[in-house]
């Protein structure tokens, strides 16, 4: 081969990866991080590993972790280009699975992947990954990002979110201790949180042209993509009270029906009173546009309710105030009785 054919030199930018964007990012990112520093933080974002010491007060601490990510509701986010909202709902998929076991969530690691890293894009959705980081009481130490030409389309990305927690061994949240008669107490969700987006697009396609312009007093696409409630710090500050919560679960994928049974013994259902809690104008349409029964319902969407709470009955009127004081939304559903032959989740 002659000089003068000899192929230009090939760089990683040429290759679709560029370096250059990935260092602006990670200088947009640091005060954000920096916004969520805690106790216990040794080293931050820039490290191979970030690095943090469970704090002292701790005297057997036992360490939860959790991973999630945001599923289908990201393909709305390309779509209609709002993406400030789905790091706040990464954050608390995890963070929510976290505290279930009664602990605090310590730090949380984040990985974005694209095709093509938009800096802007990426700024805005690891600004709501702060944001929820903030709202969780946790430190953002580190993370990842991915710029993988050919694997993502133009636009997309995608996002999953690492936490872990610490809580003493004597209080971990087991669900052992639930018996018939305690109290079932649910708090409100803000929305669809990051479940049953699959067929929610469903419903949006089944609806097009005829969507509504307004849901619960929000124009249609903000009522959809309301980022997930972030239980944290009202359910720590009810749990430092004496005595009375048994067991939470966080309503995630499988609704009311799939995800309380997780947290009860053997031989125990929960028996939920319909119409216990208010009905938003968007599970409304969401059921009459898919044509789905209230099982069906119950069994995809959160319903409304974002975390339940079990209580002792002595404790239930207390521990529903400190969760009011907080700033939640709390209603009693239900209670705990023998299963018998039925359902662990019975709704009537």
């Amino acid at each position: 081969m002659s000089p003068s054919s000899t192929p230009s030199p090939l760089s990683y930018k040429d290759a679709g990866v560029d370096i250059d964007a990935g260092d602006a990012l990670v200088e947009r990112i640091k005060p954000l991080a920096r916004r969520t520093l805690r106790e216990g933080v040794l080293s931050g974002l820039g490290g191979f590993g970030a690095l943090f010491e469970v704090p002292r007060r701790y005297r057997e601490p036992v360490l939860v972790s959790g991973t999630d990510g945001v599923g289908t509701k990201l393909k709305l986010a390309f779509e209609w280009a709002m993406h400030d909202g789905v790091g706040i709902d990464l954050v608390a998929m995890s963070v929510n699975d976290v505290l279930v076991q009664g602990a605090e969530p310590l730090f949380f690691l984040d990985y974005f992947a694209c095709g093509r890293l938009d800096v802007d894009t990426a700024a805005t959705v690891v600004g709501g990954i702060a944001r929820g980081c903030e709202l969780a009481g946790c430190a953002l130490i580190g993370g990842e990002t991915a710029e993988m030409p050919g694997m993502y389309p133009p636009g997309e990305y995608d996002l999953a979110g690492f936490c872990v927690g610490a809580v003493e061994k004597s209080a971990l949240l087991t669900g052992r201790d639930v018996a018939a008669g305690d109290v079932v107490l649910g708090l409100a969700s803000s929305g669809v949180h990051s479940n049953g987006f699959s067929l929610l697009r469903k419903c949006i396609e089944r609806a097009a042209g005829q969507l509504p312009a307004t849901l619960d007093g929000q124009p249609f696409r903000q009522a959809v993509m309301a980022p997930t409630r972030i239980y944290v710090k009202p359910v720590l500050a009810a749990l430092a009270a004496p005595g009375g919560i048994k067991a939470l679960a966080h309503i995630t994928g499988g609704g009311l029906l799939e995800n309380i049974p997780r947290v009860l013994p053997a031989g125990l259902a929960a028996h939920l009173r319909a119409g216990s809690w208010p009905r938003s104008e968007l599970f409304t349409w969401l059921q009459a546009t898919a044509g789905i029964d209230d099982h069906e319902m119950n069994r995809t969407f959160n319903n409304g309710i974002g975390m339940v709470v079990v209580v002792a009955p002595a404790q239930a009127a207390a521990c529903a105030q400190a969760l009011r004081a907080a700033g939640e939304q709390v209603f009693e559903i239900g209670h705990i009785a023998a299963r018998g032959d039925g359902a662990a989740v019975q709704v009537a």
